[in-house]
């Protein structure tokens, strides 16, 4: 027995146990819930773990020059709107929705500009049916995933299926099923743990892609939702403050980690990422980087086979820079190469007239990424700080 398949079981035991305590003093969980709503105590609760989230923004390690302070504030209140809406507005999993919980105006853990992530709760005991049409995006991954970032940073995939792997038709019409005993046909695993589907689309060129349009219904049952009840209002408003208190101390620890490599770019435990809730086909290289007005980070590198690849440069809190108005990641298809197939990308703060050049929108510090998706082999980008004025005499 695995630690998860332990900590599920105690978890199990625990919530019996509590039952039956409950029971001796003529309770059940729905009564508890209906007197915490009724007495405020569910909302007290909430408003003091929002409090308490605000650890993370001072945070050993935290830059504490204004824009970073602000940003970290506001990246508080973005996760509140994203916990909210996933979690109270949108967690029934008998009406579930695909819905967009991060993009442009909500990040976390390093998103990736080149994604449109759609997300709906779903219930492992349950089945569903995902159906549209396959669009011409580059690459559309669907996961399904235990947990959430505000229950101890662990994500683990419960399964995968890629649409190269599923039966399309020639109109760009599918659908697949998600359950958790096998289904002919398209079949998305996943285990009566399971709470969660991600949807990756990946763009290599956002101006000419069309996105995929799908939806999600689930199987033998109504899609409308029930009136809500006070035992859902409780267990929402919880998750979706711990969401706030979770993701955002995963990630500020996960930042004072990766300023031990500033300037580097080593490689991400494929482990550790899956773990938390990355796409178990790439292979990610996360760091720090610092730079002074008049510094350069120069990053050589080989690409290697494979679907795709990026680099992207965050801010402190592991948010993507605002991608809306700014050149802050570049990929396979906007890359500029050299000769030999590699790519040379410089980071700075003002533009040195060369390639592949990503802004820092007035930042001097954050974290950044390089990935991979299904690579056949794993080159080591190569850093090193220079002047902005020495640019143009690198080999």
């Amino acid at each position: 027995m695995n630690g998860r398949t332990i900590a599920t079981s105690m978890l199990g035991q625990f919530k019996r146990a509590r039952v039956a305590y409950l029971k001796l003093r003529g309770q059940t969980p729905d009564t508890v819930a209906e007197q915490r709503v009724a007495s405020g105590k569910t909302w007290e609760e909430f408003c003091d773990t929002l409090k308490a989230a605000g650890a993370a923004v001072v945070f050993p390690g935290t830059p504490t020059d204004p824009l970073t302070q602000a940003e970290g504030y506001r990246y508080l209140s973005r996760l509140t709107r994203a916990g909210l809406e996933a979690f109270v507005e949108y967690a029934d999993p008998r009406a579930p929705v695909l819905r967009r919980m991060v993009h442009e105006t909500v990040k976390m853990g390093s998103d990736n500009p080149d994604n449109f992530y759609m997300n709906a709760n779903i219930d492992g005991t349950l089945e569903y049916r995902i159906s549209g049409t396959r669009g011409t995006v580059d690459y559309l991954g669907f996961g399904t995933q235990e947990g959430n970032y505000g229950e101890g940073g662990q994500m683990p995939t419960t399964g995968y299926v890629e649409a190269a792997e599923l039966a399309i038709a020639p109109d760009g019409s599918f659908e697949l099923i998600v359950s958790a005993t096998e289904h002919s046909g398209n079949w998305l695993p996943m285990t009566p743990e399971t709470g969660l589907l991600i949807v990756r689309q990946t763009f290599a060129d956002r101006t000419t892609e069309v996105p995929a349009e799908i939806e999600i219904e689930v199987l033998g049952g109504s899609a409308s939702p029930e009136p809500l009840t006070a035992a859902q209002l409780d267990a929402g408003l919880g998750r979706a403050s711990l969401l706030v208190a979770g993701a955002s101390m995963l990630f500020a620890k996960w930042a004072k980690d990766f300023q031990k490599y500033t300037n580097e770019l080593p490689m991400f435990d494929p482990e550790r990422s899956t773990k938390a809730g990355g796409d178990p086909n790439i292979i990610y290289y996360h760091s720090y980087w610092r730079l002074g007005p008049d510094e350069a980070l120069v990053i050589d590198s080989e690409i290697p086979e494979c679907d795709g690849w990026n680099f992207q440069l965050d801010n402190h809190w592991l948010e993507s820079l605002d991608y809306r108005y700014h050149t802050v990641h570049v990929n396979k298809h906007t890359a500029k190469y050299r000769p030999d197939g590699s790519v040379r990308i410089i980071v700075a703060q003002r533009d040195p007239g060369l390639p592949n050049w990503i802004e820092t929108t007035g930042h001097d510090c954050g974290a950044m990424s390089f990935r991979w998706i299904r690579a056949q082999n794993h080159p080591q980008p190569q850093t090193r700080v220079v002047r902005v004025d020495d640019l143009a005499g690198l080999p």
